[in-house]
Parts: structure tokens; C-alpha cells; sequence
């Protein structure tokens, strides 16, 4: 296709637009609606996602010293834990910091704590943060190695649950994503098909005087790209101003750093926006392109 044939062709289809408004709206409005529930289940995945990644962090992983440890051993064991691309992050407790948190967690029981000889009987421990749970098996056996250990204690159940949950999060997005793409496709090729029922005789007299069939396409998948694009940047603003309402109030009496903390709007907008415009431009594209296909077959 030649450029000039190129340019009319995108004049051609936004004329098209201009031509049938009650089309253009209605096409308008269905993948709008398509993509409001795209933008809307996002948002879930994401904030799904970035909970199951926090939670999965803190999975209870505790290393016990043995009790004669010296503090050579504490200093090669922290090196070790430090080098280990699987920890994110560790926190070491000495004897007295294990003890006043069992005395914590017995309440108004304490008392029966007051004469326990901690340095005897109470360890030093490391409490581990993990970056995928799924590693937990291969680091224990490994953290276990280290002299001066006694012990590695983990919840396998617990383990197990996170990394299950993060891979059902996941691969739930990636198919919703898809079913919900090939509905959108399906509703507006047959919207589309409207429009060029209505111009098929044009379309015929421009295949009998030589037309190609992508100079008779191409003004109804600008036309399609067009629509997408608008019902995307709709779309976008209103899933956007909908979840900075439910945002602000939800973080009304949640603590910014806690696991169930939201997603910030600003954090994810953008790629919301990104991810609108590319899926609206390809549906109205593609949807429209299919639609056209038999009617340039004279």
C-alpha cells in the first residue's frame, strides 16, 4: 500500500466514525465496559499479588544456636545468611530478647518467668525473611550445615499453602485476562459487522474496480483502533478515580506498612494505562479486521 493510499485510509476510517455515531458509541461502550472489568480485575490481581509476595517474605523460618555457640560462630553464621541471594532480610535475638518476648506473649503470666535463668536454657536465634517460599526446603538444609546451629524450624504447611496461593494468583489473572480479551473480541467484530453490512454494496463496487482487499480492510481497523483507543483512556480514568475512592478509604485505618496494606494508585496506574490502551487498540483492531474479512471476498 502506497502512502497516500495509506493517509486515506485512516481519513476513511475516521469518517467511518463520524458516519455512524450510533455505532461508534455502542462499540464505544462495549469495550469500554470489557475494559472497566479488565482495569478492575487488574487492580485485584495486583493487590492480590503484592499481598501473597508479603506474606511469602515472612514465612516462619527460625534458626536455633546451639547453646555453648561462641560469638565467632554468630558472626559466620550472619555472614552466611547475609550472602544468600534466597534471604531477603534476617533479625538476630540474643538470649534476653528471646526471653522478654515469652514473657511478652504469656501476658499477665509472666510472673512465673521473673527468677529463669535465660542465659542457660535460651538460645540465640535468627528469624529469616525469604524471597520466594518456594526455596524454603533448599535454604533450611543449607542454613542447617552451618557450625553452630542446633536447629532449623520451619511450618511446611505453612510454606506449601503461600506457595500454592501465589501460583493459583497468578495463573487465575493470566486466563481471566484472556477469557475477558476473546469476549471483548467477539462483541465488537459482531458490532462492527454492523456497520459493514450496511456498506457492503460500496464495498463490492470497490472490489470489482480493483481495490486490494487491505486499501478495503484498512480504513474499518483505524476505524476499530480508533474506537479501542478512546474506550481505553475511558475506561482508564474511570477505574482510576474509582480506586482512589476505595483506596482512601481503605487506608483509613490500615498502617501503610502492613501486609494488607493497598496498592498506591500512583504505583500502578501507569501500567494500568498502558496495559488499557494496548489491549483496547487490539481489540477494536483485530475485531473490526475480522468482521471486514468476508465481505471483501466477491
Amino acid at each position: 500500500m502506497s502512502g497516500r493510499a495509506f493517509i486515506n485510509s485512516i481519513k476513511e476510517g475516521v469518517l467511518g466514525i463520524i458516519r455512524h455515531p450510533l455505532v461508534t458509541m455502542a462499540s464505544i461502550t462495549t469495550i469500554m465496559m470489557m475494559l472497566i472489568i479488565m482495569g478492575a480485575f487488574y487492580m485485584f490481581s495486583v493487590n492480590a499479588r503484592r499481598i501473597m509476595t508479603k506474606l511469602s517474605q515472612r514465612p516462619p523460618i527460625e534458626v536455633y544456636m546451639t547453646l555453648q555457640c561462641t560469638e565467632e560462630e554468630r558472626q559466620f553464621v550472619a555472614q552466611q545468611l547475609t550472602n544468600n541471594p534466597n534471604i531477603i532480610e534476617y533479625t538476630m535475638s540474643s538470649p534476653l530478647e528471646n526471653y522478654e518476648q515469652f514473657k511478652e506473649n504469656l501476658g499477665s503470666s509472666s510472673s512465673i518467668l521473673d527468677d529463669f535463668d535465660y542465659n542457660m536454657y535460651l538460645p540465640y536465634t535468627f528469624s529469616l525473611r525469604l524471597a520466594d517460599p518456594s526455596v524454603a526446603d533448599t535454604v533450611c538444609a543449607e542454613v542447617s550445615t552451618y557450625s553452630g546451629v542446633s536447629k532449623v524450624a520451619q511450618e511446611s504447611s505453612v510454606m506449601n499453602f503461600l506457595t500454592r496461593a501465589s501460583r493459583i494468583v497468578n495463573i487465575t489473572t493470566a486466563v481471566s485476562f484472556v477469557v475477558l480479551f476473546i469476549i471483548a473480541l467477539f462483541i465488537i467484530s459482531n458490532m462492527v459487522r454492523i456497520s459493514v453490512y450496511s456498506r457492503a454494496n460500496e464495498i463490492e463496487i470497490m472490489k470489482f474496480v480493483g481495490a486490494t482487499n487491505n486499501y478495503i480492510r484498512f480504513p474499518y481497523i483505524t476505524e476499530g483502533a480508533i474506537v479501542g483507543l478512546f474506550s481505553a483512556l475511558a475506561s482508564w480514568a474511570i477505574v482510576t478515580l474509582v480506586y482512589n475512592q476505595v483506596y482512601g478509604r481503605a487506608m483509613r485505618s490500615i498502617d501503610p506498612s502492613s501486609f494488607y496494606a493497598l496498592a498506591t494508585t500512583r504505583s500502578i496506574m501507569w501500567h494500568e494505562l498502558v496495559i488499557l490502551v494496548v489491549m483496547g487498540l487490539i481489540i477494536g483492531a483485530v475485531g473490526s479486521g475480522i468482521s471486514v474479512r468476508k465481505y471483501v471476498r466477491v
